[in-house]
């Protein structure tokens, strides 16, 4: 029995079922039916096809990976014959072929682990003892053994490395340093100092050299400053105190456990570092650590390849006043960070000028989330204002994420942006997105995502969605134009949304917009002409303006908007960033009318058409007075086809509102209410429930405008729902 070199459990070599797809595998077989699918392969190019490319696996295995499966087009790939690359074994066809999958992760450092796949043993092993499976039970002796026994292990360790150098005892640094040995690690972590916490007590100190030279001067004076106290030091000072011996308090941000050392990623309130602990190869030091615990360690400063390293020799869990303190302090120095100096609005808007706290907040959380390696999830109602919104937060915290985290695939791990139906965040929705944020946590120890609601959530009607969130403690901030319900306010962290009288005024892309360039100045150029956009009618003067700087003119204003309001249906349950951003962020500031003007000739078409079928079929009813014009979307729409039934909706109501008071889409279940005067629609279901008691009548979307009610009852709602409008009108 081994254990897995990633959470420790013990299992039949050295990966956990759990965490399989987090290792890179090394193939040592000969048959395809010898590779095990689901699983990561380092694999090498050998040759391009109009339909993908194939990858050579191991050295008798060709599989291929299908164009389909890339995230990006073929002729796009920077790839030669002979490259190597990663790839997913998908599926092992009968007849041998090989369907290869993408992965994301794209250098061997993006894995946490790298084991052999040998056929041959039956199991996976480590790529540094593939070769001799009992020399990791000899390593693992070795550091309760002899002085000699440990330099045998300490060079086994260091044979990964290329060409390593010779290991040699270091009586001089045990007395002074307490018990010192240096171990390789494959995530860069080359060196360590062995702790307590290790039964056979051993004292003996041990130095392995890499192939970069040991400096003797470095030695003696690392013997010299251990006889002294550990200096205090904070994380980002520590290119001052390379060679010597520091104390740190901080944060335990993230614990891995290497062929080698336990490394502990510890933060504090200016930076992050590694610090390795040693007790026996592939040994858990220090059990009782945990992430998040705050600690204060002590250990000698080392650059390996290049970066900084601490090589622990004690550590202590705080508790009580001592861990807040620590907690305290890192909590001011990171809102110090993230807090944007003053509010700035894009453009003279006084509903944005009114929020400028809020803005500031919101923006706050978000830059919050992106340091401290939170995932960002943005969710937005499907529609133009909520692609455009959306958009505009995703422009402003890419570049963050980019510049937060190594891993080239960031940007598609810490920052997502997903759709909502109808503006209202459900109980599907939640279930989904909680679902999702436990698996990540329990699969990758991510932590628990920030939710950023923008043009959704804003209304009771996602309470239910809110709450499941909250029963496990992720936070959320809505960014909405309506007035947010007092019982949304109270559930969630922040909240952007302007006062009654001042909705009208305003979009969720405005509000969302201003809180971008807070987020990161660099993009605030960018962001200019989203305002604009988003209003379909009396765009706000500054807002034509800034737009025009921008580069785009009245006519681009609105093929842009009518573009991304038809890409917002087809994109609405597969969102695909790349072309969302192509038509919001085109490059050609001349001619926004490539793309977009394209889309928006398809808009245009379906649109009139729609519109002109629906209101040669309107009933126009009249009552004290009050023309209402209904329409039955089950008869007179293409159902589940563009547009929408609430664009539609949008549209028809334009085109005849000098002419009617209020338009009536109903189909089975589900009516759609547009009124030329201010309507609230809650009390509107409120007064038509009382007078149909039996009709299930209830809000279903604020934002749509929708009500839904029972199908039998559909002619007494209607009835009751033309009263109360007349009544209201």
């Amino acid at each position: 029995m081994g254990s897995c070199i990633i959470c420790g459990k013990s299992v039949e070599g050295r990966i956990c079922d759990l965490h399989e797809e987090d290792a890179l595998f090394e193939f040592r077989g000969s048959r395809a039916d010898q590779l095990s699918v689901d699983r990561y392969y380092r694999g090498s190019v050998d040759g391009f096809a109009e339909f993908g490319v194939f990858v050579d696996i191991g050295d008798s295995v060709t599989g291929l990976l299908h164009r389909s499966e890339l995230d990006q087009r073929l002729d796009s790939l920077d790839w030669d014959s002979g490259d190597t690359v990663y790839v997913q074994v998908k599926n092992v066809r009968d007849n041998g072929n090989v369907d290869l999958g993408w992965s994301i992760r794209q250098s061997e450092r993006e894995f946490r682990g790298v084991l052999v796949d040998d056929p041959e043993i039956g199991h996976s092993v480590l790529l540094e003892n593939e070769d001799d499976e009992d020399d990791e039970v000899d390593e693992e002796a070795a550091p309760e053994s002899t002085a000699d026994e440990s330099t045998s292990q300490s060079d086994d360790e260091s044979s990964a490395d290329d060409d390593s150098g010779a290991s040699q005892p270091d009586s001089e640094s045990a007395t002074s340093a307490g018990a010192v040995s240096r171990a390789s690690d494959d995530d860069r972590v080359e060196g360590t100092a062995s702790v307590g916490g290790n039964d056979s007590g051993s004292n003996t100190a041990v130095m392995t050299e890499s192939d970069e030279e040991a400096d003797a001067e470095s030695e003696a004076s690392q013997s010299d400053e251990t006889t002294d106290e550990p200096v205090a030091a904070a994380i980002g000072d520590l290119d001052d105190h390379v060679g010597a011996d520091v104390r740190l308090e901080g944060e335990v941000v993230g614990i891995r456990q290497t062929s080698g050392p336990t490394v502990f990623e510890l933060h504090d309130e200016t930076g992050t570092v590694d610090c390795a602990a040693f007790v026996e190869a592939g040994v858990r030091a220090y059990p009782e650590v945990e992430e998040d615990d705050y600690i204060r360690l002590s250990g000698d400063v080392r650059e390996r390849r290049g970066e900084l390293q601490v090589e622990t020799e004690d550590l202590d869990v705080l508790e009580a006043e001592e861990r807040e303190e620590v907690e305290q302090r890192l909590a001011d120095a990171l809102d110090d960070e993230a807090r944007p100096d003053t509010a700035d609005p894009l453009a003279e808007d006084t509903a944005v000028a009114a929020l400028s706290d809020e803005l500031v907040e919101a923006a706050t959380q978000i830059r919050k989330a992106v340091l401290t390696d939170r995932p960002v999830i943005v969710r937005h109602a499907n529609t133009a204002d909520g692609y455009l919104a959306g958009s505009a937060l995703e422009r402003a915290a890419l570049p963050l994420v980019t510049e937060q985290h190594r891993r080239a695939d960031a940007k598609y791990h810490y920052f997502d942006r997903r759709p909502i139906e109808g503006g209202v965040y459900d109980m599907d929705d939640a279930t989904k997105d909680t679902t999702t944020m436990l698996d990540n946590r329990e699969r990758h120890e991510e932590k628990l995502p920030l939710f950023v609601f923008v043009a959704a959530g804003g209304t009771r009607e996602s309470l239910d969605g809110f709450d499941l969130l909250n029963v496990y403690g992720a936070p959320s901030v809505v960014i909405d134009d309506i007035d947010v319900d007092g019982a949304v306010v109270d559930t969630v962290d922040a909240v952007v949304s302007p006062s009654a009288d001042a909705v009208s005024e305003t979009t969720s892309t405005a509000l969302a917009a201003n809180v971008a360039a807070h987020v990161n100045e660099d993009v605030r150029d960018d962001l200019q002409h989203l305002p604009a956009v988003s209003f379909w009618e009396d765009i706000p003067e500054p807002y034509v303006d800034a737009a025009s700087e921008a580069g785009y003119n009245e006519t681009a204003v609105s093929e842009l908007r009518e573009a991304v309001a038809l890409e917002a249906h087809y994109q609405s349950y597969e969102d695909k960033r790349e072309l969302i951003t192509d038509l919001v962020f085109g490059d050609d500031e001349e001619d926004v009318g490539g793309l977009a003007g394209h889309i928006a000739e398809q808009f245009r078409e379906k649109v009139d058409e729609e519109v002109s079928t629906a209101r040669a079929n309107l009933d126009h009813r009249t009552v004290d007075g009050v023309d209402i014009a209904v329409l039955d979307t089950d008869a007179f729409t293409h159902q589940y086809e563009f547009p929408p039934e609430s664009l539609l909706l949008d549209e028809l109501h334009r085109d005849v509102r000098d002419e009617s008071d209020a338009v009536l889409g109903i189909s089975t279940d589900t009516m759609y209410v547009r009124a030329n005067g201010d309507l609230d629609l809650h009390e509107l279901v409120n007064e038509v429930s009382e007078r149909v008691p039996e009709g299930g009548v209830a809000t279903r979307s604020v934002r749509e405008g929708t009500i839904r009610y029972l199908a039998g009852e559909r002619p007494a709602v209607l009835d009751a729902t033309l009263d109360v409008l007349a009544d209201e009108l």
